[in-house]
């Protein structure tokens, strides 16, 4: 089916366009992009979206959004993420390995992506177990892995206790030009922890977790690098001290990025109140002081990208106390609202604000996946979120598509509302 998208403002980081222009689509790619009136006329065959007063973005690149399948499917199903997906403007999903069974055989990475196919909807890019079950024992079989689909490996939240596998990874992903995904965290120190350490968790009598769990974590990581020289992927980073480290490490030339995860970009451990379980979550909410650095290494490049870091809970799991309740929350169709958020609230209006957020959130993801998605030039495939850059909504649990309800930003105005979403070509989505 042939559409014509008429009278937007095309934003495409990648491809340094920001502009007023008509983009026409055919077998599923990108057939033409025109000054506005200037595409040949079409055929009454067309589809013709007018996005007047609307950006035209490429489809949004998420670096963690957990799909709950196989074996969540009472947290939520496929079908119910792909369609929070959607109305998020998210069109390419990487999904971390913590599924059950965990992703560490190559026909469950297939059947994953069969089923994800079937739904004819957004692109999903599994990453692979690093070690057997999650473990930190024995390797997986990175090759048979990457075969079936997988673009790296990751322990999702589990850390390696034996420093040696983490090595030996290493050394195999460094021969075959694998990435291996971690979220920095030390396996001892704030193992059985529920909140930023500090006096907020003291106040409220909560285990903490210390800032040093993730710098003790990377210092290792960026020794193994510089003996392997692999390439690394951070996970949602989490502190000021921790992304020194990682700026360090990216002056000195180690092949490092990270990524940070959408809530920890606007709020702290202040926002836990009287015990919101919404508000708990992996790695915690810091304090401000980590916040505003996140924000700052945004801007300066040290953190490459922003991701969801969708977990979607049942209730059964959420409304409990808060050291009881399982850590995660909602975020596919938030992902868009906090990237603006952030560019409105942090870059002035001559620094292009709106390129950047997006650039975040599509092209940059796009580069650590080594995903070929993430902009708009003519015959790439056509991914598109098409928003309204000044319509405001309020976050309410019934109007979330995801089965997941829960997020801290219950009740919060946001800024910028996904309009339609097109992916290979099709319209999923249009509200």
């Amino acid at each position: 089916m042939k559409i014509h998208i008429k009278n937007g403002r095309l934003v495409d980081p990648a491809n340094g366009i920001d502009a007023k222009k008509d983009i026409c689509i055919a077998s599923g790619k990108i057939a033409g992009i025109y000054e506005p009136g200037g595409a040949p006329a079409e055929s009454g065959t067309a589809k013709v979206i007018d996005a007047s007063g609307l950006i035209i973005a490429p489809g949004l690149v998420d670096l963690s959004a957990r799909l709950r399948e196989p074996g969540y499917e009472y947290r939520a199903t496929l079908e119910s993420e792909m369609q929070a997906a959607m109305q998020g403007g998210v069109t390419s999903l990487i999904c971390p390995p913590d599924t059950d069974p965990v992703l560490d055989e190559p026909g469950l990475v297939e059947m994953l992506k069969h089923r994800a196919k079937s739904l004819n909807q957004a692109h999903v890019y599994p990453l692979g177990a690093l070690t057997v079950g999650l473990k930190g024992q024995a390797l997986t079989e990175m090759a048979e892995l990457t075969e079936a689909g997988c673009i790296g490996f990751s322990q999702a939240d589990q850390p390696i206790l034996d420093t040696n596998v983490l090595l030996r990874a290493m050394q195999y992903a460094k021969t075959f030009g694998y990435s291996i995904w971690l979220r920095p965290q030390d396996a001892h120190l704030g193992h059985d922890g529920i909140a930023h350490s500090g006096p907020i968790a003291a106040r409220l009598g909560l285990s903490g977790i210390p800032v040093i769990a993730e710098t003790v974590a990377l210092h290792t990581i960026f020794e193994l690098m510089r003996v392997t020289g692999a390439r690394v992927h951070l996970c949602r980073m989490s502190s000021a001290a921790g992304l020194e480290l990682v700026r360090a490490a990216k002056q000195e030339g180690l092949p490092v990025t990270c990524d940070v995860g959408a809530h920890h970009i606007h709020l702290t451990e202040m926002d836990i109140g009287y015990f919101d379980s919404n508000a708990r979550m992996l790695p915690p909410l810091r304090g401000q002081r980590d916040r505003d650095a996140i924000r700052q290494c945004l801007l300066d490049g040290t953190i490459d990208a922003i991701c969801s870091d969708h977990t979607p809970v049942d209730d059964e799991e959420k409304l409990l106390p808060f050291g009881e309740a399982t850590p995660g929350a909602t975020g596919l169709e938030l992902l868009l609202s906090l990237a603006l958020k952030w560019a409105e609230e942090c870059i002035a209006p001559a620094a292009q604000p709106m390129s950047r957020a997006i650039a975040k959130i599509t092209t940059d993801a796009a580069k650590i996946g080594a995903l070929d998605c993430g902009q708009l030039r003519l015959g790439s495939v056509a991914d598109i979120c098409l928003f309204d850059p000044a319509a405001r909504w309020t976050v309410e649990a019934g109007a979330l598509a995801s089965q997941g309800k829960h997020t801290p930003f219950l009740g919060y105005e946001m800024l910028g509302q996904v309009k339609a979403t097109i992916v290979a070509g099709h319209v999923v989505f249009m509200r």
